[in-house]
């Protein structure tokens, strides 16, 4: 039996909920999570519609990109689209999962799935977050120091971009004296020992801080293991907003228009005309992207996909790049195909459905 809690803890695998912005609310919105699952219903957002189609589908479960519970709701009296929605959800048994800008923050998620659509090559994160990763460093007896290494590799340190089991050693001697009350590994009480000891020194992500120390202990032979650890601020390559990429091969500025139109099945796009270089390298950030322009230009793009800008903020291209607003649904529905993906590698005992309701709020004339 498959419960929802076992989807849930799946997708946050792919996309762990520390990874959403502070302003957001990924998670489980509605519904038991020891339920059963009959059924998952894929969409961008979550409306009313979108429980009604859930409904004739037999799904209890919809995994919606877009948390339909953004803000604090103080009552539901089905007075807006939003306590409707909630309402319709809860009277039948629906869950409601939203995987947001966590989705957004990983490199295996939102935008990748669009710059694959676009066909871009050597992709990297355009805005990598700091503060993101922590260093460990102890001290272990020589001949102990591979087991030590090795069991925290396994528990998720050290890996460094592309790199996996990255750490770094250096030998010394470390020197104690047991007390009355110490069971030594090495050494007997009142004894002043000296041992050669290795001090290693791994990187790995916050979220792991216990699951390290755990593995430290359990592997160490010491009684009392040292260690310290460190906040860095370096930046994690694989964690941030945006996504930049290149072409293979260079389009002028109409054929990379034309390119992404088809790319992504698009009817309209707002555009700066100012730029005249040809476009080889590609920003992008599905949804509001807006913030990402200066880092855009700052990484030399020659273009950016997004979506939501402003009036006054296609300005602020000063022709050194082309903005290309394709709108913020267009940009964000590939995302259903993405979470189908992950979800159909995973769960095969019940049906994933993709939503054909049209979420869109906006209609073009």
């Amino acid at each position: 039996m498959t419960q929802i809690k076992d989807v849930t803890r799946y997708l946050e695998i792919i996309a762990p909920t520390y990874l959403q912005e502070d302003y957001d609310n990924t998670g489980l919105l509605t519904g038991n999570p020891s339920n059963e699952v009959s059924g998952i219903l894929i969409t961008l957002d979550c409306t009313e519609d979108i429980v009604q189609e859930a409904i004739k589908l037999g799904c209890n479960l919809i995994v919606a990109h877009h948390p339909i519970i953004f803000r604090g709701l103080k009552n539901l009296t089905g007075k807006t689209y939003i306590e409707r929605t909630i309402i319709l959800a809860i009277k039948n048994d629906i869950s409601i999962y939203a995987i947001h800008t966590n989705l957004d923050n990983v490199s295996s998620g939102v935008n990748r799935k669009i710059a694959d659509k676009i066909g871009l090559e050597n992709l990297e994160i355009l805005s990598p977050k700091p503060g993101q990763l922590m260093k460990i460093t102890s001290y272990v007896p020589s001949e102990h120091t591979n087991k030590v290494i090795k069991a925290l590799n396994d528990s998720g340190a050290g890996n460094i971009g592309n790199y996996e089991n990255c750490s770094f050693r250096v030998t010394g001697t470390g020197t104690f004296q047991p007390n009355d009350s110490a069971t030594p590994h090495i050494g007997k009480k009142g004894q002043l020992e000296e041992v050669i000891e290795d001090r290693i020194e791994l990187i790995f992500p916050n979220h792991l801080k216990n699951k390290i120390l755990n593995s430290l202990k359990s592997s160490h032979p010491y009684e009392e293991v040292a260690y310290y650890l460190h906040q860095l601020e370096n930046l994690d390559q694989d964690i941030g907003s945006g996504m930049i990429g290149t072409l293979p091969t260079p389009m002028e500025p109409e054929e990379f228009l034309l390119h992404l139109k088809n790319s992504m099945e698009l009817n309209t796009i707002r555009y700066t005309h100012g730029y005249r270089g040809e476009i080889k390298r590609i920003a992008i950030c599905g949804g509001s992207g807006s913030f990402l322009l200066k880092k855009a230009l700052q990484m030399n793009a020659d273009a950016f996909v997004s979506a939501d800008f402003k009036y006054h903020e296609f300005f602020d291209a000063e022709d050194q790049l082309m903005i290309t607003d394709i709108g913020h649904y267009e940009s964000e529905v590939c995302t259903k195909d993405l979470i189908y993906g992950v979800l159909s590698e995973k769960f095969t005992k019940f049906a994933l459905h993709l939503s054909k309701v049209v979420t869109n709020p906006i209609s073009y004339f």
